[in-house]
């Protein structure tokens, strides 16, 4: 999994980077809020734990504009502060989860598998981006008219929609809709990519999906 970590102290971002990492975790490290809100626009993160007491941009500003974007990530605040008026600050901006320095690494390990165990099924059923949209409980997409998905291709869907303009490579997408599957391997990403163009054409969506085979593919605006 993959994580992002926002901290400008340089002996805790070191600290938490070598723990993280230890525990199985891949982490990108930003020194600042606007640093943190770059590298989120770019990539996608199972999880981001951000500091709000940041030079640039503070953690709140750039909490608050992801969200603004639909970026729905989970999200943890950490703050010298323990004044219930920073906590409640921090959760009315988007943010799943708080923690208050000096805490304990387990419980923030612990807070992290907790978010990601979550995953997807924190995200709204339906989502838009442009003029299209997608029910996923209705396993419908629609743009000027309708069409019936797959149970996989609306996951593959939901993925995609949940990160426009970000490129997921096909591990990502793989780990992410098949990893427990053991007659299938990531060639099938290929596969339901095609199918889900096919099925954005049939709508006449304002979307595309670019990328070849084995890379990496983003949801996008179509270029006609």
């Amino acid at each position: 999994m993959r994580l992002l970590l926002a901290e400008d102290e340089r002996d805790m971002s070191n600290v938490l980077t070598t723990i993280l990492k230890h525990s199985g975790y891949e982490v990108d490290l930003a020194e600042n809020g606007q640093e943190a809100l770059d590298l989120s626009m770019k990539n996608n993160y199972d999880c981001m734990v951000m500091d709000i007491m940041m030079p640039v941009m503070d953690g709140l500003t750039a909490l608050k504009i992801l969200r603004s974007k639909g970026d729905v990530t989970p999200v943890i605040l950490l703050t010298a502060k323990s004044e219930i008026d920073d906590r409640i600050s921090g959760l009315d901006s988007g943010a799943d989860d708080y923690l208050t320095k000096p805490f304990s690494v387990g419980e923030l390990l612990a807070r992290i598998r907790s978010l990601t165990r979550r995953g997807q099924d924190m995200s709204p059923s339906k989502l838009n981006v442009g003029s299209t949209s997608l029910d996923s409980e209705e396993q419908e997409l629609s743009c000027h008219n309708s069409i019936r998905l797959s149970g996989k291709e609306t996951k593959l869907m939901k993925l995609l929609m949940l990160n426009p303009l970000k490129g997921l490579d096909t591990k990502f997408i793989f780990d992410k809709i098949w990893s427990k599957e053991e007659d299938v391997d990531e060639s099938v990403v290929w596969i339901y990519i095609s199918y889900l163009r096919g099925k954005l054409l049939a709508v006449m969506s304002d979307l595309q999906i670019d990328g070849e085979e084995g890379g990496s593919f983003t949801l996008m605006p179509r270029r006609d």
